[in-house]
């Protein structure tokens, strides 16, 4: 497995390089640098459970293999790192279940999922957030009884003329928000209606707080300045702004968390006689063929691969 990876990763260096460049230097993304560790103690969770599931290889993983390098190599042929990115993400998920095979893949379902959350993403949906976030802070900045027009994202008042920008969309806190709040819904709630509802607002309370936020600035400024609103603005949108927020989610949501510390994450008896898993899984090999299959895997992928670079 190790070896397979290496070789993925090696050869999708360039997306692997882009994306850890993001990570590390752009704030909206800072976030992911998380993420490897979460997914690395997911894992040693449910390790030994797993362990016990017994490995095999698994032919049809050549077809999620397939997917991952469609996927990778459209991207990288578009220049669209979305793409080429997820497909890098998709083309290690894919081994993991081409040589483990489809119940170890069932049962580090939730971990292999997460990974798509390395993934840089967000930037997509800016125009959107700055369209809503000005909506919502005009909205507010009349009901407060403060004199206000807006087009587009430039909101006029008394004090001033206030932009939406880029940087005030809130992408940043939605899309960390997600990433936890998934994490969340996976460890604290076990009723898949819990989880919606949970993640639905992790995804709603972000936009709206950050429609309070850029209200927040504008209301301070009609007494204060525009000077000293711009100050507060840069204070209260630091990271202490998400914190709250996600402590004040958190804390409202506590009553309502279904599972306990102490519950197993791991069904393994479950996955075990699953109908479905159980089909599938009558297409893996062991023994010496899943050797064969781990070293064919790795070398149709190398190969395919470093042509399908070679061509772009």
């Amino acid at each position: 497995m190790a070896i397979a990876w290496t070789g993925l990763i090696a050869l999708t260096r360039a997306d692997w390089a882009e994306m850890a460049h993001q990570w590390w230097d752009v704030s909206t993304y800072n976030h992911i640098l998380l993420v490897p560790p979460i997914i690395a103690w997911l894992v040693g969770t449910r390790w030994s459970e797993v362990s016990s599931l017994g490995p095999k290889g698994w032919w049809p993983g050549f077809a999620l293999l397939g997917a991952g390098l469609l996927i990778w190599s459209g991207g990288s042929a578009a220049g669209i790192n979305l793409f080429s990115q997820s497909g890098a993400v998709v083309l290690l998920q894919a081994a993991v279940a081409t040589i483990l095979g489809v119940r170890v893949t069932a049962g580090l379902l939730f971990p292999l999922g997460y990974m798509l959350f390395l993934v840089p993403f967000g930037d997509e949906i800016v125009p959107a957030l700055q369209a809503i976030t000005a909506k919502l802070a005009i909205g507010l900045t009349h009901a407060s009884g403060v004199p206000a027009t807006i087009e587009g994202v430039l909101i006029d008042t008394p004090a001033g003329l206030f932009e939406v920008a880029e940087a005030c969309s809130g992408v940043k806190f939605l899309v960390a928000m997600v990433a936890l709040g998934a994490l969340v819904a996976h460890l604290c709630f076990a009723s898949p209606k819990r989880r919606i509802a949970w993640m639905t607002a992790a995804v709603v309370v972000p936009i709206l707080a950050n429609g309070v936020r850029a209200w927040g600035t504008i209301y301070v400024a009609q007494s204060q300045g525009v000077e000293f609103a711009a100050g507060f603005d840069h204070i209260v949108y630091g990271w202490v702004f998400f914190a709250i927020v996600m402590g004040g989610l958190l804390a409202a949501s506590w009553r309502f968390f279904d599972r306990s510390p102490e519950d197993q994450l791991l069904d393994t008896q479950a996955i075990e006689a699953s109908p479905l898993l159980s089909a599938l899984a009558r297409l893996e090999v062991g023994g010496w063929r899943a050797v064969l299959l781990v070293l064919f895997a790795t070398a149709v992928t190398v190969a395919a691969m470093d042509r399908v670079g070679q061509l772009t």
